[in-house]
């Protein structure tokens, strides 16, 4: 048995200089301060716990769950700069799911609904995009935030493009909802990025192959919306040139060129031409 306890005390605790029966003996008082080094270490350890516990609430409520304080970064001292994101679900159980999966990221602050208009990110989860839930991603758009996440369980491609209208900028699959990945999502939503499940994102460029082909080249219409002609009068009234100046260099009359113009702001509902040229450069169509 002393064997056994010698071989426990570190080297600097040994003390050789009493044997007893040639076998080295531990002083008493060296196993003394080892026993009350070890209910101090085990205390701290504890009080740690509780104190992150602490610091951690949760709000159950529809739409909204409490928020930890901005940590401070170890490396520097300087508090890190999290992501400001609000949660809601039709049911309590899936937004319970979506705080447990994301509560303890130091990457996110996670915000109660009355704080949604200082989300940088919201994440939105339901079954199916029906009526409340459509309902509620444009209140989310309406009140300032622009990058929201889907989590769902099905959507068609009609109802993806209602999402988009909507303010979504990425969509994930509820199965495929787990901490990590919706985590990379909403970092990715936040940087302005858009993500998509890979089926869905074939199926969509199916569909905008066919509508290329069937209804816009038919018309001479680009994916942009605006045709050959209607690109380069934008091109040239945005370099400065007026309407007698466009006409001269692409041979068209100037009553064609107005014509041009007012077609552009028609279709997009601009007030006039110059708004018409900023809205294209915005929006990079030109």
């Amino acid at each position: 048995m002393d064997q056994l306890v010698a071989l426990r005390v570190p080297p600097h605790r040994q003390i050789s200089d009493t044997c007893r029966g040639g076998k080295p003996q531990v002083a008493e008082t060296e196993r003394a301060l080892m026993l009350q080094e070890a209910r101090v270490d085990s205390a701290a350890v504890a009080t740690h716990s509780e104190d992150d516990d602490a610091d951690l609430g949760l709000d159950l409520t529809e739409g909204s769950v409490a928020v930890v304080p901005t940590d401070v970064s170890p490396a520097s001292g300087a508090p890190e700069v999290r992501i400001p994101v609000f949660l809601w679900a039709k049911d309590p159980i899936s937004l319970a799911g979506l705080t447990a999966e994301l509560r303890f990221r130091r990457e996110f602050e996670l915000l109660p609904g009355t704080a949604l208009p200082r989300a940088r990110v919201a994440v939105i989860a339901s079954e199916a995009l029906d009526e409340t839930t459509l309902g509620m991603l444009r209140s989310v758009k309406a009140q300032g935030c622009s990058n929201t996440v889907l989590v769902i369980s099905a959507v068609g491609d009609d109802d993806v493009l209602a999402a988009v209208d909507a303010g979504v900028s990425a969509i994930v699959w509820r199965w495929e909802a787990t901490g990590s990945w919706l985590s990379e999502v909403v970092v990715k939503a936040a940087s302005g990025e858009a993500a998509l499940p890979s089926d869905m994102l074939a199926r969509l460029l199916k569909r905008i192959e066919r509508l290329n082909r069937h209804v816009l080249v038919p018309r001479g219409i680009g994916l942009n919306g605006l045709s050959p002609r209607e690109i380069d009068v934008l091109r040239l009234a945005a370099d400065g040139l007026d309407t007698d100046e466009i006409g001269s260099t692409l041979a068209y009359s100037a009553r064609t060129v107005t014509s041009i113009l007012h077609d552009v702001m028609r279709r997009y509902q601009l007030r006039n031409r110059t708004h018409a040229v900023a809205y294209s450069i915005r929006e990079g169509l030109i």
